[in-house]
């Protein structure tokens, strides 16, 4: 019985077995020789699931699409006919052919293709070069028109409407709806009659006009340098650059003491840059906390949104996560939103604190840091060694208790002129009886 049992299962295995080796193996070969590498070029990717998931809208275009990863799809159709009516303007515009600019943009086909994380081997290059196209003089000119109403037509369907340049603005600030920054570089360059235009100059006053100088300083372009740029996203992260370079050190404990803990124990706040989200500061020696304001409401959480997904996937962490994380350690609960409200520190268009405290816990849901190297770890060990020290906590509590306004200052300090008088009276009393 045992025999038959073995010889059975055998059989069975065989069966598993019985495929064409020699076929596979070509095939995989085959698969290997047109295999797509990965260029160093990458800079526009899918958002990662860990953080779509969380709110998946605000990764996600609502009126256009930009790029190859959302082209085609049926809800952003309408805005196919406007590219094409865009297109014929820049053509007349620059005094350009159809013909000189699908050339340019062959000639970049590689490239361009090697900035996305997906290789998008299933359309052609015609398509592919006649969406750079449509896709590129329409950015162009949306922000043509924008630095200069002299560019706009009476019946401008897009700047007729500000609802629809809105969306427009914010569509071209997310992640997977991005266009190398180079190839509308060179398109306007190539222009015969835009030549007093510079791409960079235009970028700088269109997001600007919408964001304003917390997110786009005006200072900016004296910072970076157009071939710097891989697209808008980075450019926006590259505004946002902090003023003050930390060398990232080694985070040694993800545990911090919240805002109301860190004002118990004498942590005083103070409104930073307000150019400058992200530098953040704290002097151990007089026990300061410096933060830059943060405004929150629906479309700013996009922009840091999608910030936050381009640093996760293009630098490996830094300081947006790194802030994200380090504002999360500091507000646990409504009372820590409550004080850096007052301070003027976080400012907000939602409904309570109940909703600001879940919009940055939400932010930080799926984010990855690197403990090893922490933007903000030396504010957050500064704040750790301070909150160590009973004396602040002694002094911070004398002052909350004993000297929060005149009133109450005043009796502490005649309470205490006295208790010092009653003593040198007792003292001269005993003196005198001796």
């Amino acid at each position: 019985m045992e025999k038959v049992g073995t010889s059975t299962e055998q059989m069975k295995r065989n069966d598993h077995v019985s495929l064409d080796i020699d076929k596979l193996t070509a095939s995989v070969q085959e698969e290997l020789k047109t295999l797509h590498a990965f260029s160093d070029e990458c800079s526009i990717y899918r958002v990662p699931k860990r953080l779509r998931d969380s709110k998946e809208y605000a990764y996600t275009p609502q009126l256009v699409s930009i790029g190859p990863l959302h082209h085609g799809k049926e809800e952003l159709k309408e805005m196919e006919e406007h590219k094409k009516i865009y297109l014929q303007e820049f053509l007349k515009l620059s005094e350009l052919s159809v013909k000189e600019c699908i050339a340019a943009i062959a000639e970049r086909e590689t490239r361009l293709r090697n900035c996305y994380a997906d290789n998008f081997e299933n359309m052609s290059t015609e398509d592919f070069v006649k969406m750079m196209l449509l896709d590129s003089s329409f950015i162009i000119m949306v922000f043509l028109k924008e630095f200069s109403p002299a560019f706009r037509r009476n019946n401008d369907r897009i700047f007729g409407k500000s609802w629809m340049i809105e969306d427009i603005t914010f569509d071209t600030c997310l992640l997977e709806n991005q266009i190398p920054f180079f190839i509308l570089d060179d398109l306007l360059k190539l222009s015969k009659t835009l030549g007093g235009y510079c791409m960079i100059e235009l970028t700088r006053d269109f997001l600007s006009s919408t964001f304003g100088d917390s997110w786009v300083p005006k200072d900016i372009l004296e910072q970076i340098n157009s071939s710097e740029v891989e697209h808008f996203v980075d450019f926006l992260r590259k505004c946002q650059r902090p003023a003050q370079r930390k060398q990232p050190q080694a985070l040694e404990t993800r545990t911090t003491p919240s805002a109301m803990e860190l004002h118990q124990s004498g942590v005083k706040f103070e409104l930073g840059s307000r150019e400058k989200i992200f530098d953040m500061n704290f002097d151990i020696h007089k026990g300061v906390l410096e933060i830059p304001p943060l405004f929150l409401e629906d479309d700013t959480e996009k922009l840091f949104r999608n910030l936050h997904a381009f640093e996760q996937c293009h630098c490996k962490g830094g300081y947006v996560s790194d802030y994200i994380a380090t504002i999360n350690f500091h507000v646990r609960g409504t009372n820590d939103v409550d004080i850096l409200a007052k301070k003027g520190i976080i400012d907000y268009w939602l409904c309570d604190n109940d909703a600001v405290m879940s919009v940055l816990h939400d932010l930080d849901r799926g984010n990855v840091v690197n403990s090893k190297r922490f933007y903000f770890a030396d504010v957050v060990g500064g704040v750790n060694n301070y909150c160590r020290k009973r004396r602040h906590k002694w002094i911070a509590a004398l002052k909350q208790n004993y000297f929060h306004n005149p009133w109450v200052s005043i009796s502490v300090v005649a309470a205490g002129a006295l208790l010092i008088l009653t003593v040198i009276q007792t003292v001269c009393s005993a003196i005198q009886v001796k």
